[in-house]
């Protein structure tokens, strides 16, 4: 329960339409016409001019937070599009990641990851590209090597003198096949 000093929180709006009602406009009011509404509203409840009116200085504050907002071009535009839980997520997350935040949470973009999921018994399409792997092309470690191959690239190796150094018995080897000269 609210204390009676305390303003209950508000609700954010996802229509972009109380910050026009604050300063007395209709939405779309061009740049000059917002100027023109703060200052009379402004005016007409600042502190100094009404110093024993504590609700003239919230509205004022409400006043200046909404001049802010659609002063600014950017932040006037997510307003307009998402309303002001759009100017929270832009907050949080960047202007940019404004419209995939509402996009993933859109009612025909959950049902379209559900059917993704029913139909690739995957939890997420990405998933089978990193995680398990289901759709990954299979990759050949070892693909199929001719015998004669193999056994020149062992008789390369040991004219080279690399096959068995450092193991201990690669010369014996060696020894042992050529009859031991």
């Amino acid at each position: 329960m609210a204390e009676p000093n305390q303003r209950p929180q508000r609700k954010m709006s996802t229509t972009g339409d109380s910050l026009y009602n604050i300063l007395e406009l209709e939405k779309g009011a061009s740049a000059g016409e917002i100027k023109k509404a703060y200052r009379k509203l402004a005016l007409r409840n600042h502190p100094d001019k009404n110093p024993d009116n504590p609700e003239a200085a919230e509205k004022f504050k409400e006043i200046n937070n909404a001049n802010s907002i659609l002063n600014d071009e950017t932040k006037r535009k997510v307003y307009d599009e998402y309303g002001s839980m759009g100017l929270y997520v832009a907050e949080q997350f960047g202007d940019e990641s404004v419209k995939y935040y509402f996009l993933i949470h859109k009612c025909w973009f959950k049902t379209l990851m559900v059917c993704c999921g029913i139909f690739t018994l995957c939890c997420c399409c990405c998933c089978c590209f990193f995680c398990c792997g289901r759709c990954k092309p299979l990759e050949e470690e070892h693909g199929y090597v001719d015998p004669d191959d193999l056994e020149a690239q062992i008789r390369a190796e040991q004219d080279r003198g690399e096959c068995g150094r450092g193991l201990g018995g690669g010369e014996a080897w060696g020894e042992a096949r050529s009859g031991g000269n």
